[in-house]
């Protein structure tokens, strides 16, 4: 019964426009009414699980991203792959998979990182020629790569509720990462050729030296991270912490993209994202915390092993259910209504939760530009003022990418658990 009304209220209440937060947070309320448990328990449950010194990262890592995107470090790894990048045909196509690659390596948002790399990469793709749909489509495509490079909010908040281990994480999105952007280029690179895209100019090597110098500043920012983290120096959310205050500091020391007296507004827009990102995580978290107290997750172990289910149909039919959810709901919104109900299952099928956990970013990444709901298509529309219908066109292949790289994620585990298991053991 629990399920059935659920089901009717929030999908109803989407429909009707409502926003995710606001969904969740009447969702669970009601379930709570229903079931007969006081609705003080839902304040309680928020704010136990919002009391995490982990989550604080979140919105840290989201301030050092609104710095970054503002403050000309952007422009840096663009220049910086330009100068190395020049001579080949298809140079700024090439040059956005590994600009938006390196940015996502620093800021760990995908819509920050398609938001920031489309307002300078693409007038500079029209201007030399290249096809709209596809500079719309490498932009989009690239930016989905903030979702799995660590530091990922997304895998954050996967070892929040999942509780695993967060550096683990960001470990093992490191290759899936890397795959994809290599995809990526490969097939931007094939595309160039097959349709004579221009070449940029090739430097001579004293410029592209200068010019690599001139962006190291940007590139601290995920270094104190990784090394900090993994020296076993600070925890994620001080890493956290010092990323946003060195990014704010190499905003405004080195590259100047917003002065000092504009660096309050920078911060409540940085607020402003991290505040709408809590709002979700607060009403999901009491949601999950009674869909766990209501035993779905539970009878949903049982209902598994009873009909016995290997391990790659589960992983097919989950990886087929999170494709649909991706049509209508947003990442964080996805992570949090589904994973509570399907952790508990991992252990019997024998998953891993650190693969698992590249396996769901992965498909929140398919998420995020696959139609309808797909942030990144909307984002890309509003900045070059073109029909999402323009958006999508670019993006399919692209997409059938993602799709042939989620495979090799799902059936490859050591692609994904080499790396933490060499450093972890």
């Amino acid at each position: 019964m629990g399920a059935v009304l659920f089901l009717l209220l929030f999908f109803g209440l989407l429909a009707l426009g409502m926003p995710i937060f606001l969904v969740l947070g009447v969702c669970a309320g009601v379930l709570y009414w229903v079931s007969g448990q006081p609705l003080i328990g839902e304040a309680q449950v928020i704010i136990d699980h919002l009391n995490s010194p982990t989550l604080m990262a979140l919105p840290l890592f989201v301030m050092a991203a609104s710095f970054m995107r503002r403050g000309g470090v952007a422009r840096a790894l663009v220049d910086v792959a330009s100068a190395w990048l020049g001579g080949v045909r298809g140079s700024l196509g090439l040059v956005t998979v590994v600009a938006c690659t390196l940015f996502a390596a620093i800021c760990g948002s995908s819509v920050a990182t398609a938001l920031a790399m489309g307002t300078i990469l693409l007038p500079a793709m029209l201007e030399r020629g290249y096809p709209r749909s596809f500079a719309l489509g490498v932009i989009g495509a690239s930016g989905t790569i903030g979702i799995v490079i660590p530091p990922s909010l997304a895998l954050i908040l996967y070892g929040i509720v999942a509780e695993q281990s967060v550096p683990r994480l960001f470990l093992a999105g490191i290759l899936p990462g890397l795959l994809q952007a290599a995809a990526f280029f490969l097939w931007v690179w094939f595309d160039a050729r097959r349709r004579n895209f221009p070449r940029e100019p090739s430097l001579p090597l004293a410029v592209r030296l200068r010019i690599t110098g001139h962006a190291l500043p940007a590139l601290a920012v995920p270094v104190v991270v990784l090394v900090g983290i993994y020296g076993g120096l600070v925890t994620v959310t001080e890493a956290a912490a010092i990323a946003a205050v060195v990014a704010l500091l190499v905003s405004l020391a080195v590259y100047r993209g917003f002065r000092l007296s504009e660096t309050l507004a920078v911060i409540a827009e940085g607020l402003r994202s991290a505040a709408v990102i809590m709002l979700i995580v607060a009403c999901a978290l009491a949601f999950g915390h009674w869909m766990t107290e209501s035993g779905v997750p539970a009878a949903l172990v049982r209902f598994t092993v009873a009909h016995g289910f290997s391990t790659w149909q589960f992983l097919l039919a989950i990886n087929v259910l999170l494709l649909v959810l991706g049509c209508f709901l947003e990442v964080t919104a996805t992570l949090l209504l589904v994973l509570p109900i399907l952790a508990p299952v991992l252990a019997p099928l024998g998953v891993d939760p650190v693969h698992f956990a590249i396996i769901f970013t992965h498909n929140m990444e398919i998420g995020l530009v696959h139609p309808p709901v797909g942030l990144n298509l909307f984002v890309l529309s509003t900045i070059s003022a073109a029909p999402v219908g323009e958006v999508i066109r670019g993006i399919l292949p692209f997409l059938l990418l993602l799709l042939v790289v989620l495979g090799i994620i799902t059936y490859v585990p050591v692609l994904t658990l080499w790396l933490p298991r060499l450093v972890f053991g």
